[in-house]
């Protein structure tokens, strides 16, 4: 059951960037204007089990450096922003709204026919951007950068802003 229509080229290069086999792509989302994957648009229904996260950050150079980013504590930082300013944290709920909506038009006929029998449908109105159900909460930012390379979404253009991660190399 795979509707991917990568060519052998482009899934070798994310078998090199993840270091695995990828399971349930439907395509990349987003790459370089060199044409190098950076995020990979995922399945809702993989192996047979819910998969609420549709943007899948790829990139070595963009993981490395949002690593860094997570372990300096900016996720707290931002989560404590989004308490504290009603405007950021519209804009971050909105921004929940836009992904869930996405990924209900993305979403196979067959996959949602398959979630709807194990009783899982509902989860895909309550999860939001990586699968979270606290709205006002960051979580990942891997999965945050991953939106706004294929979206809106307001904690990845604070990241630009305050990381430069737009300016950043990558490489495969």
């Amino acid at each position: 059951m795979s509707n991917c229509q990568l060519s052998e080229q482009e899934l070798e290069i994310i078998k090199t960037q993840l270091g695995r086999t990828p399971r349930g792509i439907v395509k990349i989302a987003h790459q370089t204007p060199q044409g190098i994957p950076t995020v990979l648009q995922t399945r809702s229904l993989v192996a047979d089990k819910p998969f609420p996260t549709m943007y899948w950050l790829c990139s070595k150079d963009l993981h490395k450096a949002i690593n860094e980013i997570e372990t300096s504590g900016w996720t707290k930082l931002i989560e404590q922003r989004i308490l504290e300013d009603d405007e950021l944290r519209e804009t971050f709920y909105k921004n929940h709204q836009q992904y869930v909506k996405a990924r209900w038009l993305a979403m196979f006929p067959e996959d949602k026919a398959r979630l709807e029998a194990l009783g899982y449908i509902e989860l895909f109105d309550k999860y939001g951007i990586g699968g979270i159900s606290q709205w006002d909460k960051v979580r990942c930012l891997h999965m945050q950068y991953a939106h706004h390379l294929c979206g809106e979404n307001v904690i990845g253009q604070l990241m630009d802003q305050e990381f430069e991660l737009n300016k950043l190399a990558i490489s495969i």
